[in-house]
C-alpha cells in the first residue's frame, strides 16, 4: 500500500464520516452502534469499507422516505447485524476457532 492510497482512503473515510454527521440524530446513534458492533465482531471481509457505506445509504434512503430508524432495522440493533454478517466469516469466529483448537488458552 502506497502513500497514494493511504491519503485516498483517508479521504474515503472523511467522506463517510461527513454523510454520518448528515444524517438526522436518531439514525446517527443507530450508526455508532451498529459500527461499534461490527468493528467489535465484524466480517473479515469488512476492511473494504462497503458494508458501512451501504448501512450509510440504506440509512439516506430511510431519511428521504421519512422514515424513523427503528422501522428500517428494528429494535435490536445486534439482530440486526448479525443478519448482515450472518453468511460471513467474522473476527468472532476466528476468536472461537482459537479457543476451540487450543482449550486452555481462554482459561489464562
Amino acid at each position: 500500500m502506497g502513500i497514494h492510497d493511504i491519503i485516498e482512503g483517508k479521504k474515503q473515510w472523511r467522506a463517510h464520516v461527513a454523510r454520518v454527521k448528515a444524517l438526522p440524530p436518531d439514525y446517527q446513534i443507530v450508526y455508532k452502534e451498529i459500527q461499534r458492533y461490527l468493528f467489535k465482531i465484524g466480517p473479515i471481509e469488512m476492511s473494504d469499507g462497503s458494508l458501512l457505506s451501504g448501512i450509510v445509504d440504506f440509512f439516506e434512503e430511510g431519511v428521504a422516505a421519512g422514515k424513523g430508524v427503528l422501522e428500517l432495522i428494528g429494535t435490536d440493533v445486534a439482530a440486526f447485524c448479525d443478519d448482515l454478517v450472518k453468511d460471513s466469516r467474522t473476527y468472532a469466529d476466528l476468536y472461537q476457532e482459537s479457543i476451540s483448537a487450543n482449550p486452555g488458552t481462554a482459561e489464562k
